[in-house]
């Protein structure tokens, strides 16, 4: 597993990297009240505030000191590129270090899905992916990612995206970088989403998909967590010998390593597992891979553990594939169907601005 660079200095500690006591301890070890780490909890989570103004019932002698030690400025938005009518917003962060990042917000009837990332950069080097192909800088904190998807909720919150006040109903782990080879900071941010306020944000852990190429022991670590996250395994070939190209991490875990630990994840949780697929004209979308995928899928049995998410390949600069023909696509569903295997073709968002599945490059300008 690739190792982010050494030497780096990391994030101030704030409060989502923390749980409840833990909170209350750092207060008081600095020489403050423990019991004020609930109301700054409440605040950030709950009422999502981010002006210690706005947070009156911390005495004003001791404010600025209690926010600075669990709620330290963690990113700077430097641009927002909006489409779909205001509807879709991807924002480029800059992290304490100068590291860059992207979130994309994503409001559709009914719901809001935030796509975040918990990597800069990433280390997985698919050469179809732009982030993929900038290599990795370093792993977030459990902090800037929860960060990511509280600014989504403040927009919402504050009626600054099209469609009314609103929540954010849906966290997808397919922004920069692996979260997998992320570990730790990923658990942690999807614990401190899905604790009851003021504790955390409160969302259900239903709402929560955790994406991955394939890295196959924290794919079975991840199944005995007891979160009912979604696992999506990015495959995008049932065979070695393409996917060894395509996703070089398969070079150390097998299409049929892989696949068996989702089937393994999805017996354990009883989370149906998607498969996510982009397709490439010429490259991954010929009748008989879409055989051999169903092959690969219903070997396990019918049981419903699978769900094939199809995605048109989006423009990355200077890469050599393109999205496939939809004549090409519609015979890949209709063939994956025939084995029995559930099959949609993802409607992609923000393609035009760069924010859609593999363009995520954090370019300043």
């Amino acid at each position: 597993m690739l190792a982010e660079p050494k030497g780096r200095k990391k994030p101030p500690p704030h409060l989502a990297d923390l749980d409840a006591e833990e909170r209350k301890a750092r207060l008081v070890e600095l020489g403050l009240p423990g019991f004020r780490a609930k109301q700054l909890s409440t605040h950030y989570f709950a009422r999502l505030a981010d002006d210690p103004a706005q947070m009156t019932d911390l005495p004003a002698a001791q404010r600025d000191e209690l926010v600075s030690a669990l709620l330290p400025h963690l990113m700077t938005p430097l641009r927002t590129l909006e489409a779909d009518r205001g509807t879709t917003r991807k924002t480029l962060w800059r992290l304490f270090d100068g590291a860059l990042v992207e979130s994309v917000l994503m409001r559709y009837p009914g719901r809001v899905t935030m796509c975040v990332s918990s990597q800069a950069g990433c280390g997985m080097a698919c050469p179809f992916c732009a982030t993929g192909q900038g290599g990795l800088q370093r792993n977030m904190s459990t902090a800037e990612i929860v960060e990511q998807v509280l600014a989504g909720a403040r927009a919402l919150a504050r009626d600054e995206v099209p469609g009314g006040t609103g929540r954010v109903n849906n966290v997808v782990f397919m922004g920069m970088g692996e979260p997998l080879a992320n570990y730790k900071a990923v658990i942690g941010a999807v614990r401190r989403l899905t604790d009851d306020a003021p504790d955390g944000y409160g969302m259900s852990a239903r709402g929560i998909t955790v994406s991955t190429v394939g890295l196959v022991p924290r794919i079975r670590q991840l199944a005995d967590e007891g979160i009912p996250v979604t696992l999506a395994l990015s495959l995008h070939a049932p065979d070695d010998e393409l996917r060894n190209e395509l996703v070089p991490i398969n070079t150390r875990f097998s299409v049929a390593e892989t696949v068996e630990a989702a089937w393994s994840y999805a017996e354990k949780t009883k989370r149906r597992v998607s498969i996510e697929y982009a397709m490439m004209r010429g490259i991954n979308d010929q009748a008989w891979r879409a055989d051999l995928l169903g092959d690969v899928l219903t070997s396990y049995g019918d049981w419903g553990w699978v769900h094939v998410n199809l995605i048109p390949l989006n423009p990355t600069p200077g890469s050599k594939w393109t999205a496939s023909d939809p004549a090409d696509e519609r015979e890949f569903v209709r063939r994956l169907e025939a084995k029995g295997v559930p099959t949609t073709v993802r409607d992609t968002r923000g393609r035009e601005i760069d924010g859609a599945c593999g363009q995520l490059a954090a370019a300043p300008d």
